[in-house]
């Protein structure tokens, strides 16, 4: 195995830039441009590179040059060194316009599927140049970016407060049932009997297990005939569109699909209840000017028509118990 020993404080700023330069473009002459170098120097940087890191970076294939293996894998991480070093350095504004910065979100799939298309399309508009990463939340913050870098925001039904991050509620939902606008039941009255009865498919994300929908029925004394199980709400809502099953699903994101699928909505026969939905950050990203933009563009999606209106609202703590999750 190859150990390479690096003394941190013998490194130069400029050949990080000429990395970042050399695996963006993939060729010496267009990166020194990039740069401000001349292809001789650049040529004399990435020579520098390859003895640093070990790795020829770039290697001539037929005509042209192309990334190794390694310079492949060090793309994305050199990329955003680069970015965090640059904001070290650049005083504390952030331009939308003119900013190439990547957000990391972590959202639950519920609140993907129901806030990234607005999300993105708000960022697109602004922010043309950013980008945005979006990772699973899985039931609790330590969780859900383990041995990954911290998140610029955070939305899910964490319904506690989290040493280290600010909470704030965003919006409310409820459950519904969701069918086909030709199932055989669209006409029919669903009473709690012709609701257990149907077939089912479960949705049992990451963060549950098992659906918090068979867990509170077991509370309450019932249990659905479950069919089929999807990890991901828009797998069911799609399953449900071109099958006799049916699927309890949160109300704005069914109605959010509901046309496109043409499906019907009707409410389940017992008392749902409802639960939250909230925006978490951590307190070290407080007041950083490209957070705050992102907070506030995810403040305005959530308050979107939409997915604003409120869903009839009922108190049923164990539907709440369901959703909300631990620290």
């Amino acid at each position: 195995m190859y150990i390479l020993s690096v003394n941190i404080a013998s490194l130069n700023l400029n050949l990080l830039a000429a990395l970042d330069a050399l695996l963006q473009e993939e060729s010496v002459s267009r990166a020194g441009m990039k740069v401000g170098l001349s292809q001789p120097a650049m040529s004399h940087s990435l020579e520098k590179l390859r003895d640093l890191l070990g790795d020829p970076l770039l290697v001539r294939v037929g005509g042209k040059m192309e990334l190794t293996l390694r310079a492949q894998s060090l793309r994305p991480q050199v990329r955003d060194t680069v970015e965090r070093v640059r904001e070290i350095f650049v005083s504390d504004t952030f331009i939308p316009a003119l900013s190439t910065r990547t957000f990391r979100i972590v959202m639950s799939d519920y609140a993907s599927n129901l806030l990234l298309p607005a999300l993105s399309r708000s960022m697109q508009a602004q922010a043309p140049a950013t980008r945005i990463e979006i990772h699973p939340w899985r039931g609790n913050i330590a969780a859900s970016f383990q041995n990954a870098p911290l998140p610029d925001a955070v939305v899910a039904c964490q319904t506690q407060d989290v040493p280290g991050f600010k909470r704030e509620f965003l919006f409310s939902d409820r459950d519904i049932c969701v069918l086909r606008s030709n199932h055989p039941l669209c006409t029919k009255r669903l009473d709690l009997k012709t609701f257990l009865n149907a077939a089912h498919v479960g949705v049992v994300p990451v963060e549950f297990t098992p659906d918090p929908i068979d867990e509170w029925l077991e509370e309450l004394g019932h249990t659905r005939r479950v069919i089929a199980s999807v990890p991901h709400y828009m797998d069911a809502l799609h399953l449900v569109a071109q099958s006799d099953l049916i699927a309890v699903i949160p109300e704005r994101l069914a109605r959010a699909h509901s046309s496109i699928l043409n499906l019907v909505n009707k409410s389940v026969p017992l008392d749902v209840g409802s639960f939250d939905e909230y925006l978490l950050h951590s307190a070290r990203t407080h007041a950083d000017a490209g957070c705050v933009w992102l907070r506030n563009l995810i403040r305005n999606v959530s308050n979107e028509p939409r997915i604003r209106a409120k869903p009839t609202r009922t108190s049923n703590p164990a539907v709440h118990r369901g959703r909300s999750v631990s620290i």
